[in-house]
């Protein structure tokens, strides 16, 4: 079959050939990819450096798709540990690991929107005790993954939410999309961080390093009521894998540092949130700007530019 090949993590996918996966058992099933997402996490596999990789290689990236059964079904899928990738023309899936999508769902804009807005849904239904009526902070909020979680947290009920990141103009589109208040960091935080979310009640982080450093002192020392939890959900590491973290923090404030990803959360946790958000992704709940580009030009969409919100997905 056709494919996204990896044969050197210093250099991106190249269109070409590789063996087509052959089904097994009764719950899986070989299906035709009609769309997989091009997304952060499919980089980091495809270059080595994600905390999951095992430098085997050649591979296929990709980490979820929308896939047509040969009886028609149309599924959105999330690839078995160890499978092939899911940029190709077919894959194979796991039933455990899918859900069935109504006629006339839009695989791309699915297959756009599953893969980052599962970080802030899962965050908020499975890693924290969120309730409708708390406030949420979004670190990193002018990413895809961040713009979606803004989105996501007013849907799950969040009475105030703020979006910090650096871009003006993505800050000016969380506006439109549901937050109640932004701050550009690197301007004008963290004092503004300070005022905009002492008091909130969780931080969806895709930052980490410097930012999450300095935005974690702010917000811990301005808290009207430092007894007050704070849960800091770590997803993301865009501005560093490290952090140093003062004890001083930790003992003055009710401050919960925990992280949300493969391994924090169980395969079948994970499973079982995919029909609920695919839901409303096909409801249109969200807003999704998908950018399909033919397989076959794999190599220029690892580098093409997107404009704010847009996640290419590549449809073979």
């Amino acid at each position: 079959m056709h494919a996204a090949v990896v044969r050197s993590f210093s250099a991106p996918p190249r269109y070409g050939t590789f063996p087509a996966p052959v089904a097994s058992g009764d719950r899986e099933v070989l299906v035709d990819v009609l769309a997989a997402g091009l997304h952060p996490r499919v980089r980091s596999a495809a270059n080595g450096s994600h905390y999951t990789s095992d430098g085997t290689l050649p591979m296929v990236p990709g980490v979820d798709a929308v896939g047509r059964t040969p009886s028609g079904e149309l599924l959105y899928f999330v690839a078995d540990d160890g499978a092939s990738g899911t940029m190709a023309e077919q894959a194979v899936v796991d039933r455990r690991r899918a859900v069935t999508l109504p006629p006339g769902t839009d695989p791309a804009a699915v297959a756009a929107a599953m893969n980052p807005g599962m970080s802030s849904w899962i965050a908020l239904r499975r890693r924290v005790a969120f309730r409708p009526g708390g406030s949420v902070l979004v670190l990193g909020a002018t990413g895809n993954a961040g713009q979606l979680a803004v989105q996501i947290a007013k849907h799950l009920g969040a009475a105030r939410v703020v979006g910090a990141g650096r871009d003006p103009d993505r800050l000016d589109l969380l506006k439109t999309l549901g937050a109640d208040d932004v701050v550009r960091l690197g301007t004008d935080e963290p004092d503004a961080l300070a005022r905009a979310a002492a008091d909130v009640d969780v931080v969806i982080d895709y930052l980490w390093g410097r930012p999450a450093e300095q935005a974690m002192r702010a917000l811990m020392t301005a808290r009207a009521d430092r007894a007050k939890a704070l849960s800091w959900v770590q997803i993301g590491a865009v501005a560093g894998g490290d952090i140093t973290l003062p004890s001083a923090l930790l003992r003055a404030g009710n401050l919960t540092v925990l992280g949300s990803g493969q391994g924090s959360v169980t395969a079948a946790g994970i499973v079982a949130e995919l029909p609920s958000l695919a839901a409303e992704i096909t409801a249109g709940t969200f807003a999704v700007d998908a950018v399909p580009m033919p397989l076959a030009q794999v190599e220029r969409a690892w580098s093409v530019p997107t404009a704010p919100g847009q996640r290419i997905v590549l449809t073979p």
